[in-house]
C-alpha cells in the first residue's frame, strides 16, 4: 500500500484512520511510518484500540516509545496494557529515565511488574526478548480440559501452538506438547501421555540471543522456553520475535561492517548531522590509519627514487593485502556468531590461516609474475633489463602481504570479542587500512632484499 504521496497532498487524520480500518497491521505500520510524529498520533489516536495495539505489536514501527510519549494519557494505558510483554519492554527500553518511571506508575500492577521483571534482564540476552504470555498447564491435566483452557486463554497469549507442561507443586517444565499432537489426541488422555519422552529443549534468561537463534534453528522450534535455575519457565522466545532481531542485528553489522556506527533507524529517517556523527568518527579513524601510509613510504623514500618502477604496483599490493584480510574476517566474524568456533579456538584458525594465505599469495603472485612476463614480451610496457627479478620480487611480497592479511583478518575478531568488544566493529576497511601500512613495509622490505645490488 503506497499512500505517502497522496497522503503528503492533503493529509486529514480522519480519512486515515478510516482507510486503515480494514488494512494489515504490517501496511498499517508502513504507512505510518511514513508520517510525521504529529500526524502519526493523530491517526493513532482515531484508531480502535485494538487495532492500535496490533500496530504497536508489530516490530517494524518505527518510533515507537516517541509515538507513545505524544498519545494522551489515558490511551497510553490501555495500549500497554494490551501490547505483548516484549514489544512493551523493548518500549521502555527506548524511553529516557523521567519518562519510563512516570509512565510506570500509571500502568496496572500485573503490567507494571512484567515490564520490571523484562528490564532487568541485559539487552542481547534470551530474557530480554522473551514474552511472559505463554500457555502452560500442569502435567496431570486431561488434554480435553487443556484444550477447554486454550480456548479461554488464547486472546492473551503470544502463542498457543507450543504447551508447556508443568509439574505439579514445584511448575517446573517437564515437557513441551504441540497443539497438533494436543487436537489428534484423546480428550481423556493425559497431557503428558501425549507429550514426546524426550527432554524438552530450554535456555537460560541470560544466554545470548545467538544462542537461541541456534536452537530454534536446529530443533525446528516454533518458540523456546526460558527457564530459571529451578527449571520454571519465566517465558517463551518465539520465532518471530528470532527472525526480528536477526533482521535488526544484520542490519546493525552490517552497517558497522562497512566502516560506520549502526543507525538504529531507517536511512532515510536519519538527520544529517545525526548521519555526519555515525559515519564521521570512524572515517577519521580510518583517516588517520592510513595516514601512516604516508609515513611508510616515506620511510623507503630512497628505494622509491632508485626504482621508480616499485610504485606502479602498490595499488595491487595494498588491495591484495586488504581483500585476504577481509575475506578472513568475514568468515571468522560469521563463525563466532553462529557458534562454530569459540574464543579458545583462535590457535586453530590461525594454524589454518597461516597456510591459507601461504597458498592464496603464491596463486596471486603467480598470477602477478605472468601478467609482468606478458606485458614486457608484447611490449605493452618496458620494465627494464632487470623485469624478471622485479616480478619475482612482486610474487613474493604478495605471497607475504595475502598471508599477513589472512592471518591479522582472522585474528581480530577474536582479540575485539575478548576485550568486550563487537567483532562486527572489525570492519573491511579497518581490516584494509592495517593491511595497507604493513603491506607496504613488507614489500620495500622485500624489495631491499631481493632487489639490493641490481635495483637499489
Amino acid at each position: 500500500m503506497d499512500t505517502r504521496v497522496e497522503l503528503r497532498d492533503g493529509f486529514n487524520a480522519a480519512d486515515v484512520a478510516a482507510r486503515l480500518f480494514r488494512e494489515h497491521p504490517a501496511d498499517c505500520v508502513e504507512l505510518i511510518n511514513g508520517l510525521d510524529d504529529r500526524e502519526a498520533v493523530e491517526v493513532i489516536d482515531l484508531l480502535p484500540l485494538n487495532q492500535a495495539i496490533e500496530i504497536f505489536d508489530e516490530p517494524g514501527l518505527d518510533r515507537a516509545a516517541e509515538l507513545i510519549k505524544a498519545l494522551p494519557a489515558a490511551k497510553v494505558s490501555a495500549l500497554l496494557d494490551g501490547i505483548s510483554a516484549d514489544e512493551r519492554a523493548e518500549i521502555f527500553r527506548e524511553l529516557p529515565d523521567e519518562d519510563r518511571d512516570e509512565l510506570l506508575f500509571s500502568l496496572k500492577a500485573g503490567t507494571r511488574r512484567s515490564i520490571i521483571e523484562l528490564l532487568a534482564y541485559p539487552e542481547d540476552s534470551a530474557g530480554s526478548l522473551m514474552t511472559t504470555e505463554f500457555t502452560a498447564v500442569p502435567a496431570s491435566w486431561t488434554v480435553g480440559r487443556t484444550l477447554s483452557h486454550i480456548r479461554d486463554v488464547a486472546s492473551s497469549r503470544e502463542t498457543v501452538y507450543s504447551i508447556y507442561l508443568l509439574q505439579p507443586g514445584s511448575n517446573t517444565l517437564v515437557a513441551t506438547l504441540d497443539l497438533r499432537d494436543l487436537i489428534v489426541a484423546s480428550p481423556e488422555a493425559t497431557v503428558l501421555s501425549v507429550a514426546p519422552p524426550r527432554k524438552p529443549v530450554s535456555v537460560k534468561p541470560f544466554a545470548d540471543r545467538g544462542e537461541v537463534s541456534r536452537l530454534i534453528s536446529k530443533y525446528d522450534l516454533l518458540a523456546v522456553p526460558v527457564i530459571d535455575e529451578k527449571g520454571r519457565v519465566l517465558g517463551i522466545v518465539t520465532v518471530d520475535d528470532i527472525i526480528d532481531d536477526i533482521v535488526e542485528r544484520g542490519t546493525d553489522e552490517a552497517q558497522r561492517f562497512g566502516g560506520t556506527e549502526a543507525l538504529g533507524q531507517p536511512y532515510m529517517q536519519i538527520g544529517i548531522g545525526e548521519m555526519l556523527r555515525k559515519r564521521a568518527g570512524w572515517l577519521a579513524v580510518l583517516f588517520l590509519g592510513e595516514m601512516l601510509t604516508a609515513n611508510a613510504m616515506q620511510y623507503f623514500e630512497n628505494e622509491l627514487e632508485k626504482a621508480i618502477v616499485l610504485t606502479l604496483f602498490i595499488p595491487l599490493i595494498m588491495s591484495s593485502g586488504g581483500n585476504s584480510g577481509s575475506q578472513a574476517t568475514s568468515l571468522i566474524i560469521r563463525a563466532l556468531a553462529l557458534n562454530e568456533i569459540r574464543l579458545r579456538d583462535w590457535w586453530k584458525v590461525a594454524l589454518r590461516e597461516i597456510p591459507t594465505g601461504i597458498m592464496l599469495g603464491a596463486v596471486l603472485g603467480a598470477i602477478a609474475i605472468v601478467r609482468i612476463a606478458l606485458w614486457q614480451h608484447l611490449g605493452f610496457y618496458d620494465y627494464g633489463p632487470n623485469w624478471l627479478i622485479l616480478a619475482f620480487t612482486v610474487g613474493a611480497a604478495l605471497v607475504g602481504i595475502v598471508t599477513f592479511g589472512s592471518l591479522s583478518g582472522s585474528m581480530l575478531p577474536f582479540i575485539l570479542k575478548r576485550v568486550g568488544f563487537d567483532p562486527a566493529s572489525a570492519s573491511a576497511p579497518f581490516v584494509a587500512t592495517l593491511v595497507d601500512v604493513t603491506g607496504l613495509v613488507i614489500y620495500f622490505s622485500v624489495a631491499l632484499v631481493i632487489l639490493r645490488g641490481t635495483l637499489l
